[in-house]
């Protein structure tokens, strides 16, 4: 039996914000350090390497700008002395009915940079903002 294909363009963000459509995510990445180790009685030269941390990269959410939505914004400007509102964020891929088939959840997210938009006078594109999550690790489920 062949599994259907899903596209890339259809998804959903929900990040605790009041507007989820994005432009774009990405950063869904998970990287596992190597470390390379020589036993201190090993007559070879050459050195073994073993799994390390795994680390995650940044989650970077796009979207187009909107008049009165400052939840971007407000989110980062949370930060003081140290502490910052984190979140549980849950970024879906849907299929052809809109229905979520494979999430991605990601815990304990905070915004670490907020981009605003490139204004340039002979452009026409839309104006976009980009916030990077940092977070400590997402699991992934298939429905």
């Amino acid at each position: 039996m062949t599994q259907p294909v899903i596209s890339q363009y259809h998804f959903l963000v929900e990040w605790g914000g009041s507007r989820l459509d994005f432009l774009e995510v990405s950063g869904l990445d998970i990287v596992v350090d190597i470390v390379p180790m020589r036993g201190g009685s090993s007559p070879e030269e050459n050195e073994i390497k073993i799994p390390g941390l795994t680390r995650y990269k940044d989650i970077v959410l796009k979207r187009t700008v909107k008049v009165g939505d400052n939840d971007f914004y407000n989110w980062i400007k949370t930060r003081s002395f140290g502490t910052i509102e984190r979140r549980d964020i849950t970024i879906s891929l849907l299929n052809e009915e809109h229905e979520p088939v494979i999430f991605w959840k990601v815990k304990n997210c905070f915004p670490s940079q907020y981009i605003g938009p490139m204004l340039i006078s002979n452009d026409s594109q839309l104006a976009t903002e980009t916030l990077v999550l940092t977070h400590e690790g997402f699991s992934v489920e298939h429905r």
